[in-house]
């Protein structure tokens, strides 16, 4: 096991796209907010330093990078809230900032090593997974009361847990001696069910489908579409040069948000980071958001599908992470 998160033990190795293991460090001025490339695009800082809000673990070489890909980030159904993962007195829990208050935050669970969450589609439940010994395990907690948790899965490593829409299933990943793949848990009779490989689950309205990520022959990270009922497996966005990871669509259906690998070249220097992109649901309209050195990562929507929030060092000195606001303007 190594930590993909940082300040935090035992994150799932398979959670993270890696490209090499050899570590490569080139200076950064995180300092500015944005770069020329991003005129036109407001960016609003949402947390401050005191809220301790967990970086994404982010791992560079000569020859490319790798990420914690997991969703670290979640707005609450009235979009009056975001959730995120903050580390305190060595653990790592879920806390929730009122978006419309500057002040302190929330504590909503009281564990030890939580890796990722999200919220139900009717906002009263929060489902997450959390590091346990050798093992990753799902459970179940109230949106708004108490840190009474009901467990899921046991004895496995299992992670990324999302609500379908319905809430009939909570869809998850699994590392399994064969790599990883997609599962789900019927909230009604208990069963588990397997589909395909891959992982970063992301279900959809109205289809019994899902949006996941894998690995091409070649190595690289490609967003797919899985319709679990027809058995129709596509490819929506790929690319030669870029790893892609964290889909979300938004709120309308019509967009497709996520992290991709970014390169940037000034002379000899070559310096690879992480950026945020979208595309339509069939992979047109592909567009690069964020061009900025700092790592743009775990994006979501706003309820009005207006902004995209994402947890960034960006317009920090010390390159500390917050979670930051953007226009989206297509």
């Amino acid at each position: 096991m190594m930590n993909f998160l940082k300040n935090k033990r035992n994150i799932c190795f398979l959670a993270m796209i890696i490209i090499t293991n050899h570590a490569f460090c080139q200076q950064v001025d995180y300092s500015v907010v944005s770069v020329p490339e991003e005129s036109g695009t407001d960016f609003t800082q949402i947390s401050q330093p005191t809220d301790y809000v967990c970086m994404p673990e982010v791992k560079r070489s000569r020859q490319g990078i790798g990420w914690f890909s997991n969703r670290i980030l979640d707005i609450s159904k009235d979009g009056k809230d975001i959730a995120y993962l903050s580390f305190r007195n060595n653990t790592t829990n879920i806390f929730i900032k009122d978006l419309n208050i500057q002040g302190s935050s929330i504590q909503k669970t009281n564990r030890t090593s939580v890796l990722d969450f999200s919220y139900a589609p009717d906002g009263k439940q929060i489902v997450f997974s959390e590091a346990r010994g050798k093992t990753n395990q799902i459970f179940l907690t109230s949106a708004a009361k108490s840190f009474v948790c009901r467990q899921i899965t046991t004895g496995n490593m299992d992670y990324s847990p999302i609500f379908s829409e319905d809430m009939g299933s909570i869809f998850f990943a699994r590392q399994e001696n064969n790599g990883v793949s997609i599962w789900s848990y019927d909230t009604q009779n208990k069963f588990l069910a397997n589909y395909s490989q891959g992982y970063n689950p992301y279900p959809l309205k109205n289809e019994k489908a899902f949006i996941c990520v894998r690995s091409s022959s070649n190595g690289n990270s490609e967003i797919w579409k899985i319709n679990y009922e027809t058995g129709v497996e596509e490819c929506i966005v790929s690319h030669p040069e870029h790893n892609f990871s964290s889909p979300v669509v938004s709120p309308n259906g019509q967009w497709l948000l996520f992290v991709g690998s970014s390169k940037i070249e000034s002379g000899t220097l070559v310096y690879y980071n992480t950026d945020l992109f979208v595309s339509k649901m069939d992979g047109t309209g592909f567009a690069q958001l964020t061009y900025h050195a700092a790592d743009d990562l775990s994006p979501i929507w706003s309820k009005d599908g207006q902004y995209i929030y994402f947890i960034s060092q960006r317009g920090s000195k010390e390159g500390k992470a917050n979670i930051w606001r953007m226009k989206f303007n297509y």
